[in-house]
C-alpha cells in the first residue's frame, strides 16, 4: 500500500471576516447591535433587551434614553420570523411605560403592531402584540389610532384563541376601546357579544371579570342589550349570582343585569324565568355591602321605566328596599334610598312605604353622613309629593325636627329636598302649625341666602307654603327673612323668580308686611320684572297687584283704577297720575312741602278726636259715633268677603260685627226719618254747631311739634260720613242709594253744573285758595266745596266704601274721573230660572247728579271723554 498523504486545510478566503464571539455587559452596546444587518445578531440582541426590560421600569426608561425604541420599530416588519417575534415581545413589555407610549404614538407604529395579530402568526406574537395594544389603549389618542387602523376586528377574533393570555390581553384592549361610543357601535356590527359571553365560562377569574366589565359598558346601548338577550346572555349572569364561589364577580354581574333591566323586554324575560325574584332574594340575603349597593342601583336604573316599576311592585321589591335601608353600610343606605325615590312614581309603592320605609328614612336624616341624609331627604320628598297621607306619616314619625335640622346641611341637595318635604307637609294646617312651632322661619333664612338656584327655589316655595298666618309672617319678618326673599326677585332663574314672587304674594296679605316689602323695594323690583316680556310671569304680576292692593294711593296713581274690592281707608291720598318707575312720595313728605303750582293732593281722613253731636234719639240708641262709622265700613268688607274671599284690601281698620251695626243704624235712621220734618231751622243751626265742634281738633293739634306726625284732620269729611250713614245707608234699594249718594256728593262739591257753563265753574281758584290757606299741597277732601270730576268721583268712592256700596274709581284724561256701579235691571229677562246679569252704569256727579248712564251709551262716553 502506498503511503497516505495528509490533506492540507485550505485557508479562508481573504475577503471573509473571521467569526467573533462577543460578551457584552452594557445595554448601550446591545442597542447599537440593533442596527446590525445580521439576523442572528438581531435576534440575540432583541432577546437580551427583552430580558433586560422585564427586570423593571427603570430599565425601560434606560432603553428609551439609549434610543432603542426607534430601531426596534423597524424590526416589527423584519423578514425573519424570530427577529419579528423578539421585537414584538419587547414592545409588549415596553408599552407599559408612559413615555414609551408617547413615542410610539409619534412614530405611528400602530399599523405594524396590529399586523402581528394576523391568523398565520405564532401564538407568542399574538400574546405580546395584544399586550402592547392593551397597554396602549389606556389612552384616548391610542384608542383612536387602534380603531382607525382596524384593530377591533382582529382583537375580537383573538377572543377565541386557545391561549388564555391572548384572550386576557384582547378582552382588556376591547374593554378600553368600548369606552368610546364609535367602538361600541362597531362592536355590535362585528357581532362580538357571543365571543364575550363565551369568556364567562373561562376558568380564569381575570378573564371573566374583564368580560363582565366589557358587557357592563356595551349594555348601556339598547341594541347591545337586545343582542345579549337574543344570545341567552342572562342565564350565565344569573348563574354567576347563584354561585357563591364566584362572589368576586357578583358586583360586575349585577352591573350588567342593571343595564339589562332598563329594557322592558329583558325585564319581562327575567321575570318569566324567575330571575327577578332570584335577584331580589340575592340582594336581600347578601352579606356583602357592595353587592347590596349594586343590587339597589340596578333596581334604581330599571325603575325609571313605568312598566318596570309595575313589575317590581308585583315582585314586592319594596320589602327588599326597606331591608336594605337597615344595612350598616352607608353606600347601601344611599342606594336603597335612591331606589325608593325611583319607585315613588308608582302609587302602590308610595302607599306601601307609608307604613314601612318612612320611619326608617326619618332615622337616616339623623345620620352623620351628609350623603345619607341627602338621599333620605330625596326619598321623603318624592314620597310626600302629592300624597298627604305620607306627609302626615313623616310628621308622625317625628320627622319635622330632623328635616328642619337638615336645612342647615352642607350639601345643597339635602337642603333642597328637606325644604320640599316641609313644603309638602305645610299643605295641611295641623302640620303647618307644628312646623312653625319648630322655629322653621329662622331655619329657612340660610337656604334663602344660598347661591344654589335649586335651594333658592325650594326655600322660597317653602316660605310660600308656611307663612299662611299672621304669626308666621311676623316671625319671618323678625328673623330677617324678607330681605333675602326680596333679593331672590332679582334672580336670573325663572323658577326662583316665580317661587319668590309667590312667597311675596302670600306675605303681602298683611298690611304691615306689605309696607315692609315696599320699603325693601319689592314693588319696584316687581314692576321692573313685569315690564320685561321674558322675565315676567303670572306670579310676579299677582305679587305686584297684591302689594298695590295694600298701597292704594300708589295703585290709583299708577293704574288709574280702583275696583269695588279696593276699599279706601283713612290716609288714602291722590296725587295724580305717575309713570311706572316713578317713586310715590309718602304723605308726610308731601304735606311738609310748600304749596306750588302742581296739582293738589287730595286726602281722605275720617279720623277725629271729637265725635259729632247726636240727637236725643241717637244718644239712646247708638253706642257712639265711632262705632257707627266703623260699622258702616265693616258692612262693605263683610259683603266683599262673601263675594270674593281673600281678595279684599288688608289696609282696612278692624270693625265691629256687622250684625250689631245694622240694628243700631236702622233704629236711628227710622227715628231720624220720623223727626226730620219737624226740625226746620233748628237742624241747620245744629249742623253749624257740629262743624264748629269738629274743627277743634285741627286747631289744637297744630301747635304740638313734639307729638308724632299725623295727617291733617278733616272734620267736614267726618260729618259727610256721619250724614250718609244716617240718611243713605238705611235705604234698601241699591239704585236709590246710588242716586241719593250722587246727589249728596254733588251738593257738597258745588252742586249741579250745566255742560255749557262748565268753563265758568271756577274750581281752580277755590283749590288755590285752599292751598294758600293750608300752606300745603295736601287738601283734605272735605274742605273742597267746588269740585270737578276727579274731586267728586273720589268723594263718591270714599263715601260709598263707608256705607257698603260697591263702586269703582276710574281716572280719565284731562281731569276726568268717574265711578262705575253694577246694578240689577229687573226689567230685563234672563235665562229661565235665573236672574239677568247686572249692568254697569256710570254715575253722573256733574251735569245731572244722580243720573245713571249705561257704560257703553253715548251719554256715558260724553261724560267720560268730552
Amino acid at each position: 500500500m502506498g503511503k497516505k498523504i495528509k490533506k492540507e486545510v485550505e485557508p479562508p478566503p481573504k475577503d471573509v471576516f473571521d467569526p467573533l464571539t462577543i460578551e457584552s455587559k452594557k445595554a448601550a452596546t446591545v442597542v447599537l447591535m440593533l442596527n446590525s444587518p445580521e439576523e442572528e445578531i438581531l435576534a440575540k440582541a432583541c432577546e437580551a433587551i427583552y430580558r433586560f426590560a422585564l427586570k423593571g421600569e427603570e430599565n425601560k426608561a434606560t432603553l428609551l434614553e439609549l434610543g432603542a425604541v426607534e430601531p426596534l420599530t423597524k424590526l416589527l416588519t423584519h423578514e425573519d420570523k424570530i427577529v419579528r417575534r423578539n421585537a414584538t415581545m419587547i414592545f409588549g413589555i415596553l408599552a407599559s411605560n408612559n413615555d414609551v407610549k408617547k413615542l410610539l404614538r409619534e412614530l405611528d407604529v400602530m399599523n405594524s403592531v396590529i399586523a402581528q395579530l394576523a391568523p398565520e402568526e405564532e401564538v407568542v406574537i399574538h400574546e405580546f402584540a395584544s399586550l402592547c395594544l392593551a397597554n396602549m389603549s389606556a389612552e384616548y389618542t391610542s384608542k383612536v389610532q387602534i380603531f382607525e387602523h382596524g384593530g377591533l376586528e382582529p382583537l375580537i377574533r383573538l377572543l377565541s384563541s386557545p391561549d388564555p393570555d391572548v384572550k386576557k390581553n384582547s378582552i382588556e384592549c376591547i374593554y378600553n376601546l368600548v369606552q368610546d361610543f364609535q367602538c361600541r357601535a362597531t362592536l355590535q356590527e362585528l357581532n362580538a357579544i357571543p365571543s364575550i359571553l363565551d369568556l364567562l365560562k373561562s376558568e380564569y377569574p381575570i378573564i371573566q371579570l374583564l368580560a363582565l366589565k366589557t358587557l357592563g359598558v356595551i349594555t348601556n346601548d339598547k341594541e347591545s342589550r337586545a343582542m345579549l338577550r337574543d344570545n341567552q346572555g342572562l342565564d350565565p349572569l344569573i348563574k354567576i349570582l347563584e354561585t357563591k364561589e364566584l362572589n368576586d364577580l357578583h358586583i360586575e354581574a349585577l352591573s350588567v343585569i342593571a343595564n339589562c333591566l332598563e329594557d322592558m323586554d329583558t325585564m319581562v324575560l327575567i321575570q318569566q324565568t324567575g330571575g327577578l325574584k332570584k335577584l331580589l332574594t340575592f340582594a336581600e340575603n347578601s352579606t356583602i355591602p357592595d353587592i347590596q349597593k349594586n343590587a339597589a342601583k340596578a333596581i334604581t336604573k330599571a325603575a325609571y321605566d313605568p312598566e318596570n316599576r309595575k313589575l317590581f311592585h308585583e315582585q314586592e321589591v319594596e320589602k327588599c328596599l326597606v331591608t336594605l335601608l337597615g344595612s350598616e353600610n352607608d353606600g347601601t343606605k344611599i342606594a336603597a334610598s335612591q331606589a325608593i325615590s325611583a319607585m315613588c312614581e308608582n302609587s302602590g309603592s308610595k302607599d306601601f312605604f307609608n307604613n314601612q320605609g318612612i320611619p326608617q328614612l326619618i332615622q337616616l336624616l339623623k345620620s352623620d353622613n351628609d350623603e345619607v341624609r341627602e338621599a333620605a331627604a330625596l326619598a321623603l320628598a318624592n314620597l310626600t309629593t302629592c300624597n298627604p297621607a305620607n306627609a302626615k306619616a313623616a310628621a308622625e314619625a317625628d320627622g319635622i325636627d330632623p328635616l328642619i335640622n337638615t336645612l342647615s346641611s352642607k350639601r345643597e341637595g339635602a337642603v333642597a329636598n328637606a325644604a320640599t318635604v316641609l313644603t309638602n307637609m305645610a299643605t295641611q294646617e295641623p302640620l303647618r302649625v307644628s312646623i312653625q312651632s319648630h322655629n322653621a322661619m329662622h331655619a329657612i333664612i340660610g337656604p334663602l341666602r344660598s347661591a344654589n338656584t335649586v335651594v333658592q327655589s325650594k326655600a322660597a316655595l317653602m316660605v310660600a307654603a308656611t307663612v299662611c298666618d299672621v304669626e308666621a309672617r311676623t316671625e319671618l319678618k323678625n328673623a330677617g327673612g324678607l330681605e333675602p326673599l326680596v333679593e331672590l326677585l332679582h334672580s336670573k332663574n325663572d323658577e326662583v323668580r316665580r317661587h319668590a314672587s309667590w312667597a311675596v304674594t302670600v306675605c303681602a296679605n298683611d298690611e304691615l308686611m306689605a309696607t315692609e316689602l315696599c320699603r325693601l323695594r319689592a314693588l319696584d323690583i316687581l314692576e321692573e320684572i313685569n315690564l320685561s316680556v321674558s322675565r315676567k310671569n303670572k306670579f310676579s304680576e299677582a305679587a305686584y297687584n297684591k302689594l298695590l292692593n295694600n298701597n292704594l294711593p300708589l295703585k290709583y296713581s299708577q293704574t288709574g283704577y280702583l275696583s269695588s274690592c279696593d276699599i279706601i281707608s283713612d290716609g288714602f291720598y291722590d296725587c295724580g297720575r305717575i309713570n311706572h318707575g316713578t317713586k310715590l312720595l309718602p304723605l308726610k313728605e308731601l304735606s311738609l312741602k310748600e304749596p306750588n303750582d302742581q296739582r293738589a293732593i287730595l286726602l281722605i281722613n275720617n279720623k277725629s278726636e271729637v265725635p259729632p253731636p247726636l240727637s236725643m234719639e241717637d244718644k239712646s240708641s247708638d253706642i257712639g259715633y265711632g262705632r257707627s262709622i266703623s260699622s258702616s265700613s265693616s258692612l262693605r268688607r263683610a259683603s266683599k268677603e262673601k263675594t270674593s274671599a281673600g281678595v279684599g284690601s288688608p289696609t282696612e281698620e278692624k270693625s265691629e260685627p256687622t250684625s250689631g251695626r245694622n240694628t243700631v243704624l236702622s233704629k236711628s235712621a227710622t227715628k231720624e226719618k220720623g223727626s226730620r220734618k219737624g226740625k226746620g231751622k233748628k237742624e241747620e243751626e245744629k249742623v253749624k254747631e257740629e262743624e264748629e265742634v269738629l274743627s277743634v281738633p285741627k286747631m289744637t293739634g297744630e301747635g304740638s311739634p313734639d307729638k308724632e306726625w299725623c295727617p291733617p284732620s278733616d272734620p267736614d269729611f267726618c260729618l259727610y260720613v256721619y250724614e250718609v250713614t244716617k240718611t243713605i245707608l238705611p235705604i234698601t234699594n241699591m239704585k236709590e242709594q246710588v242716586e241719593a249718594l250722587a246727589k249728596y256728593v254733588a251738593e257738597r262739591m258745588g252742586g249741579h253744573i250745566p255742560k255749557e257753563k262748565l268753563h265758568e265753574f271756577s274750581w281752580e281758584l277755590h283749590i288755590s285758595e285752599l292751598k294758600f290757606q293750608l300752606k300745603s299741597n295736601v287738601i283734605p277732601i272735605g274742605q273742597i266745596k267746588k269740585g270737578i270730576f276727579y274731586h267728586r268721583a273720589l268723594l263718591f268712592k270714599a263715601l260709598a266704601d263707608k256705607i257698603g256700596i260697591g263702586c269703582t274709581l276710574v281716572r280719565g284724561e284731562y281731569g276726568r274721573a268717574w265711578n262705575e256701579v253694577k246694578l240689577m235691571d229687573r226689567t230685563r229677562k234672563g235665562v229661565i230660572g235665573c236672574l239677568p246679569p247686572p249692568e254697569t252704569y256710570i254715575v253722573d256727579l256733574m251735569f245731572h247728579p244722580g243720573e245713571l248712564m249705561k257704560l257703553r251709551s253715548k251719554e256715558a262716553d260724553l261724560y267720560r271723554f268730552l
